[in-house]
């Protein structure tokens, strides 16, 4: 990779303001205290080396978690800088990791060319909501290292030793006081290693799991940067053509793109600047999708695919089955909002839009079997979404939409105020009887399901309208589907989905997550849907309130304290429960729909990346992939449902 040549000492780590404010606020700089937020604070250290990395002096990061969720980021790079600086009168790296805002990242003079930090907030952040810090740097000959606790130095930056390496070791233990929660999810953070590796071509990122007996590892390297990245996304997806199309410039704005198409229907693009994952895209993507509207476009035209009186493609029917990644690096990106999702930098359009236009238009008339397998498939998804507005019309005719029919089987609530309605969508009439009969009708709707439902990943949009398992759901969430989803006009604040706690309840989940993520993405995104949590056992004797489990952990842990009172497990009855319809209605209320008592799941999607390439995995065509995967994750599964 080439190196970004410029002076990187105390002169190019500038202050902006202090640090009073993150641990009374940690919200506000990492997003929430959560797990999410946990895993942020590694995510804040690993992006100040993949900096190093894209500046062209880091080769090696290694992720460590130590025994007692101790975080360790060690890379390669050049070390922070160690002199002292001018403003706070610190040592460089004592300033970083001390003062809010004080970074190499800050306009054109830094000592970056492209960074992921927007805020330069990472290492001071990390530092404040830690319970203690080390840094332990390699620099100028030296081994120099520093302390803190709770943000405060306790130990200054001091040489403790000789070293002709260069690099960063950081090693953090979160503040428990803080976070709910200090247990660190090794597939979370293996996923997004696996991500900044493929964007950052040849660098190499590891990760090693301490805390069990035999430690879990991962190394990620790849050479083929981008193309390395598409085709690890259709790993389980057949491919219309074996090599991804690869654009790339460099220079002083350099633009990686990969993309492949396959015979799934759905679309999957992502994009990034300076390696941050702008989910909600942004000029870069507008860019790309007008260029690749307007190439294959002309192509069509141009091999008379199209005739004079056809109409043009749309873009949807472009972008079907497309799987594609955008990678762009900008000196000085603007982003709309703080959480950094949606590039505004108006200039990136044109400059993304014109590259494609001339290195897309050259590939298909290099590869013309390529050209022409992606053009049928766009041409055979016109037709079909020409198919899906004649069935969505005969849909709405049918059900009476314009007058706001709803499906028959739906036991709606008497409250109109979407934000306290809640929908049970449950599994069989025998569960949805009980479901009726034991509801708050105040602000609770039933609509029973029966039957295995429709797997929309393996099915286009017209085969959705009109499907008499899916259209009631559709009808009754009220909101649209596809492109026509309205947030805005959904009729429940909450979408539970109450199925059998067996592997035919797993199933119907699963369907129903599928439809939801690829048809109505937003009501996820948006923490609209609940998994329902019926309990898996019943615990009874005279005398004695029955007592509900609703895992074998919690089983045992209820005979253990029933022992405790004197009460063996022989003398208590154990009813264990197969189905949703096994359930009075008194006890289905009080276990899994009564908000006072009940458990439920809300169901996330903090890595759309991982979610698309779960769902394709499972619910597609390829069975060796998923055997794979089922292979290889089956010891470490804790949630089989989720």
């Amino acid at each position: 990779m080439e190196k970004f040549e410029h002076e990187y000492n105390a002169d190019q780590i500038q202050v902006l303001e202090g640090l009073e404010a993150v641990r009374k606020r940690p919200g506000m700089y990492i997003g929430s205290v959560s797990v999410r937020g946990l895993h942020h604070l590694v995510y804040e250290i690993v992006d100040n080396s993949v900096d190093e990395a894209l500046a062209g002096y880091c080769k090696n990061i290694k992720v460590t978690i130590e025994p007692g969720n101790i975080i360790c980021v060690e890379d390669d790079g050049r070390g922070i800088p160690i002199d002292k600086h001018a403003k706070t009168g610190l040592s460089a790296a004592e300033t970083v990791y001390t003062v809010l805002h004080a970074g190499g990242k800050f306009g054109g003079d830094s000592g970056y060319k492209v960074s992921g930090g927007l805020h330069g907030v990472g290492a001071s952040v990390v530092n404040a909501l830690s319970e203690w810090t080390e840094v332990t740097i390699q620099r100028d000959g030296g081994i120099h290292q520093m302390s803190f606790e709770r943000g405060k130095t306790v130990k200054p930056l001091t040489r403790i030793g000789d070293s002709k390496k260069t690099g960063t070791k950081v090693r953090f233990y979160a503040d428990d006081t803080i976070f709910e929660t200090l247990e660190y999810e090794y597939e979370v953070l293996e996923n997004r290693f696996r991500e900044m590796a493929f964007l950052t071509k040849g660098l190499s990122i590891e990760l090693e799991d301490q805390r069990e007996e035999v430690p879990r590892t991962a190394k990620f390297c790849f050479e083929g940067g981008l193309n390395s990245f598409v085709e690890y996304l259709n790993r389980s997806k057949e491919k219309l053509h074996p090599q991804p199309i690869y654009i790339e410039k460099e220079g002083d704005f350099p633009v990686e793109i990969a993309i492949q198409y396959t015979t799934s229907y759905s679309e999957s693009i992502y994009t990034f600047v300076n390696n941050i994952n702008t989910i909600e895209g942004g000029t870069h993507l507008e860019g790309f999708k007008r260029s690749l509207t307007k190439v294959f476009n002309d192509y069509a035209r141009a091999k008379n695919i199209l005739k004079e009186k056809d109409a043009n493609l749309v873009g949807d029917d472009i972008r079907e089955g497309i799987t594609a990644v955008i990678s762009v690096k900008v000196k000085e990106p603007q982003f709309e909002g703080q959480t950094k999702t949606k590039l505004g930098n108006s200039e990136v359009a044109g400059i993304v839009q014109s590259m494609v236009n001339e290195h897309l238009a050259n590939f298909l008339e290099e590869n013309p079997n390529v050209g022409k397998a992606i053009l049928e498939k766009c041409i055979s998804a016109a037709r079909a979404r020409e198919a899906a507005r004649k069935a969505r019309e005969l849909v709405r005719k049918k059900n009476s939409l314009e007058t706001a029919t709803l499906p028959g089987k739906l036991a709606d609530c008497s409250s109109k105020i979407a934000d306290e309605c809640e929908v049970y969508i449950v599994e069989g009439d025998s569960a949805g009887g009980s479901a009726k009969q034991g509801r708050d009708r105040r602000f609770q709707a039933i609509l029973p399901l029966w039957g295995k439902m429709l797997n929309v990943e393996k099915a286009r949009a017209d085969k959705i309208y009109g499907n008499d398992k899916l259209n009631p759901v559709i009808l009754a969430i009220g909101a649209g589907i596809g492109n026509e989803f309205d947030i805005t006009k959904i009729r429940y604040g909450k979408v539970i989905i109450m199925a059998d706690a067996d592997v035919d309840g797993a199933h119907i989940r699963t369907l129903l997550l599928t439809f939801f993520f690829r048809y109505m993405r937003p009501l996820i995104e948006n923490g609209n849907v609940y998994l329902a949590q019926p309990p898996l056992f019943k615990l009874s004797k005279k005398g004695m309130e029955d007592i509900y489990c609703y895992t074998d952990e919690d089983l045992d842990k209820k005979f253990a304290e029933l022992a405790e009172r004197g009460i063996s497990r022989d003398q208590v009855g154990i009813q264990r429960y197969k189905g949703l319809g096994e359930m009075n209605p008194d006890q289905l209320w009080e276990t899994t729909m009564n908000p006072e008592t009940r458990t439920l799941v809300k169901v996330t999607m903090d890595d759309a990346i991982s979610a698309d390439e779960i769902f394709s995995l499972l619910m597609g065509d390829e069975v060796n992939p998923r055997r794979e995967f089922i292979e290889k994750n089956a010891k470490y599964v804790k949630n089989l449902d989720i």
